[in-house]
């Protein structure tokens, strides 16, 4: 791995710090391709259930784009989106512990995570059109599904950023936690999730997001075929038998 990102194993639960505190995690070429890399080792490990990632210190959880990096002609971009991750469709459930602000491209890699832990501290913003750009990361697509319209309009336009305990209100973040928790939190929540059938979870994490962009008929649709499948599987037997057997589940991810 990569100094850019540094990997742990926690069971089930694979963390992925992005490892450039001097930079507040800011995004170059090499952090790019290095959480490129590490997203597509941990999703073809059939031993990882849950991914988190995080960002080293207590600063920021990342800076965005590496400004100075990019005027030197580097572009932090891969073809799966800004930073390796915010054009790309993961398997597994991923968690982002926030221990700090996320702000532009940081916060569009927040954003591009299924649920957020974050430190009391952090703030979370698009500040771009204050620089005169947009937020190409993904930042106009994700923030208007994830917060009521008016308040992602205002977020956009304005760029100011919002505290963590409004983002908590807004549901843009599942829990807000001390700062040295964060982690913590985040692990906590991934090893819940890990704890259940891994192709239940792949399967609910594919439904509810594919259903989003779909009418009710459709989404009805593409729920039971899901449904179908995972009531035909190993797992589904092995649930049913453990609660009658009254013991925990063994699961094959089959």
């Amino acid at each position: 791995m990569a100094d850019e990102i540094l990997s742990e194993r926690h069971a089930h639960v694979e963390v992925l710090t992005i490892n450039r505190p001097e930079a507040r995690n800011a995004i170059n070429r090499a952090t790019a391709l290095a959480l490129e890399a590490a997203l597509e080792a941990a999703e073809s490990d059939e031993d990882v259930g849950v991914i988190v990632l995080t960002g080293a210190g207590d600063k920021a959880f990342s800076a965005g784009m590496d400004l100075k990096a990019f005027a030197a002609g580097e572009v932090p971009i891969t073809e799966h989106g800004f930073a390796g991750i915010t054009n790309r469709t993961l398997v597994k459930p991923l968690i982002c512990a926030a221990n700090g602000s996320a702000l532009a491209g940081g916060f569009e890699i927040m954003l591009s995570c299924d649920m957020v832990i974050a430190a009391g501290h952090a703030v979370f913003g698009i500040p771009e059109a204050t620089r005169g750009l947009i937020a190409g990361g993904g930042g106009l697509i994700r923030l208007p599904k994830r917060v009521p319209p008016a308040v992602a309009y205002e977020m956009a336009l304005t760029g100011d950023p919002v505290s963590a305990t409004r983002a908590y209100e807004l549901g843009l973040v599942n829990a807000v936690v001390a700062s040295e928790s964060v982690l913590a939190g985040a692990l906590a929540l991934a090893e819940r999730i890990a704890a259940n059938a891994p192709l239940a979870v792949r399967e609910s994490k594919r439904v509810m997001r594919e259903a989003r962009e779909l009418n009710e008929a459709e989404a009805w649709s593409v729920s039971d075929v899901a449904f179908r499948m995972i009531g035909q599987s190993a797992d589904a037997l092995e649930g049913a038998l453990a609660f009658a057997q009254k013991r925990s589940p063994v699961w094959s991810g089959q």
